[in-house]
């Protein structure tokens, strides 16, 4: 008699929950044993394997699926019945301590179809996800679309429980017990929806329909998939059913009362090449010519759109003012679309600063009167981190009372150089906050000195400052008496920007006291933040203002006494 090598004798079936233990990691990590369960999920050619579940071993702390990897053979088709022998091996999940529960099949034999085991309802946030790790589930409520950063990429989104996920910073201040809050709320409500593929830039996403056009805020109905933890993320569904979408719902342009109307827009990298077709591909933005003119075309619809008398721009190619400039070229379009346009802009004779990007001003010359020249602030941190800002003074028509609208763009909190008190100090403020505060102290007394000469007490800073409203810099303008424009004007969690997945407000509004004694109200124009980047002049290119930046842009209106 010739002895059956261990490794070739089959093991006696175990439920899948005993495998898959009431702990973080299995019980069986590293052994050979075999389950039995239903294919609920066929994903080998994206992720190398099958979901199975079976009926469940009666623990509620225990997860009744399993991730199975296996190759083409056999096959496996959803809803079959499987019996599965492999070794047990905890996959890790990215560089977080995570991992999930994998059975390495090195034997698989199709078995009698049995009942199908019972998708598990979920009526809110689940108290553990690690005990439905590798099930079937379908959420009863609806998700929020928090954020589609991963679509194009990954074909994978963000979606939560219960409403929007926010920039922790948003609401509240860094390393406070309330930051941690809602850092911990997010981790708890988020949810990742994937396409059961790990293919980058996947031509399509199965659970959408072809040309779907999603916004974040929408509410996604009936979501069903399979749990999975294969990244450090934090946990997903791999969907098994086309998502439900809703009718699709676009806001018309924001109206704000009063006579005088000042908006605020970052135009994401506005470059014209050399202003006569050519010059591309530039340093930034648009690659060639065809692009430029689709870009120019949603950022006039969108500047044209406000109604404002005035606008604050940022992200200006820095190219002079003569006719070949970017400036130029966004003003004689403007004009161009609208029947007596009367669009003019600031001339700062140089700059402001030598970045590759600046900030510019745009104002309405039939309503708006200039007083006096520009000012400008060529002082570090402005120039090389923080983009210099450009103050002018106005008055509507000839009688009006005079204002500054200043116009900033503060340092992003891209880590690239950063170091020492502007490295990541990991308060979820970024790199570079020490950089913006003293960009935030500077601002505040130069402007202190009257730099326009105008003798006006009414000012309005506008522009993205790169701080979320909880932020340091925010928080530092505010304490030297600056109010925010949202605040004041009652708008309850405005917000400009939504990245990976979190909503909140790079973008902000902030008045001295005379200014805000004027202020009639503040809206924002959700075209951006919440659309995909291939909505965008780069994608699609949908017709619109729609994905014109990737910032929204804020419109304030005053009284002109």
């Amino acid at each position: 008699m010739v002895a059956i090598p261990a490794y070739s004798a089959t093991p006696p079936p175990l439920a899948i929950g005993v495998v898959q233990g009431s702990g973080e990691r299995s019980p069986h990590d590293g052994e050979r044993v075999t389950v039995e369960g239903m294919v609920t999920a066929d994903l080998r050619a994206g992720l190398g394997g099958v979901f199975v579940q079976d009926a469940g071993d009666g623990d509620a702390t225990t997860s009744d699926g399993l991730f199975v990897r296996m190759g083409p053979e056999p096959a496996a088709r959803q809803g079959q019945w499987l019996r599965i022998t492999g070794t047990v091996q905890e996959q890790a999940a990215g560089k977080s301590d995570n991992s999930l529960t994998t059975l390495q099949a090195d034997k698989v034999v199709a078995i009698a179809a049995r009942p199908a085991p019972a998708v598990t309802v979920l009526q809110d946030v689940p108290a553990s996800w690690e005990a439905l790790e590798g099930m079937q589930v379908r959420i009863a409520m609806p998700l929020t679309l928090a954020g589609q950063d991963g679509l194009q990429r990954y074909g994978e989104l963000t979606a939560a429980f219960g409403g929007r996920l926010w920039q922790p910073s948003e609401l509240a201040v860094a390393g406070s017990a309330e930051h941690a809050a809602v850092v911990a709320d997010n981790a708890r409500r988020g949810l990742h929806l994937d396409d059961g593929s790990s293919k980058r830039n996947p031509d399509s996403v199965a659970y959408l329909p072809e040309g779907a056009v999603l916004r974040a805020g929408m509410q996604l109905q009936g979501v069903e998939g399979v749990v999975d933890q294969r990244f450090d993320d934090g946990y997903r569904l791999q969907l098994t059913r086309p998502l439900q979408l809703p009718a699709l719902e676009r806001p018309q342009p924001p109206q704000v009362a009063g006579g005088l109307r000042i908006a605020a827009f970052n135009l994401e990298n506005y470059f014209n090449g050399n202003g006569r077709g050519g010059g591309f591909p530039t340093l930034r933005g648009a690659k060639t010519q065809e692009q430029l003119l689709a870009q120019q075309a949603k950022l006039v619809a969108t500047i044209g759109s406000l109604g404002a008398d005035v606008a604050a721009l940022m992200e200006l190619e820095n190219d002079g003012y003569g006719p070949d400039s970017a400036i130029a070229q966004l003003v004689r379009a403007l004009n161009a679309a609208a029947d007596g346009g009367d669009w003019q802009f600031v001339d700062a004779g140089k700059g402001p600063g030598d970045n590759p990007i600046r900030v510019g001003i745009i104002y309405r010359a039939s309503r708006i009167t200039p007083l006096g020249k520009p000012a400008v602030l060529e002082r570090e941190p402005f120039g090389e981190r923080s983009r210099v800002p450009l103050a002018q003074a106005f008055r509507m028509g000839r009688k009006g009372k005079p204002f500054v609208v200043v116009a900033n763009h503060f340092k992003s909190k891209g880590c690239s150089d950063a170091t020492g008190a502007d490295a990541d100090q990991n308060d979820g403020q970024g790199c570079w906050n020490a950089t913006r505060v003293e960009s935030a102290r500077l601002l505040n007394q130069w402007l202190q000195g009257d730099p326009t000469g105008s003798g006006s007490r009414d000012a309005v800073l506008l522009g993205d400052f790169n701080a979320y409203a909880m932020e340091d810099p925010i928080r530092r303008l505010q304490a030297d008496g600056w109010q925010d424009a949202f605040k004041v004007a009652g708008v309850v969690q405005p917000y400009s920007y939504v990245y990976n997945g979190q909503t909140g407000r790079l973008d902000h509004a902030l008045l001295n006291p005379g200014m805000a004694a004027r202020l009639k109200g503040a809206a924002e124009w959700h075209i951006n933040a919440d659309e995909a980047d291939d909505v965008g002049y780069p994608g699609r290119n949908l017709p619109g203002p729609w994905r014109s930046s990737d910032h929204d842009p804020l419109l304030l209106g005053f009284d002109d006494p």
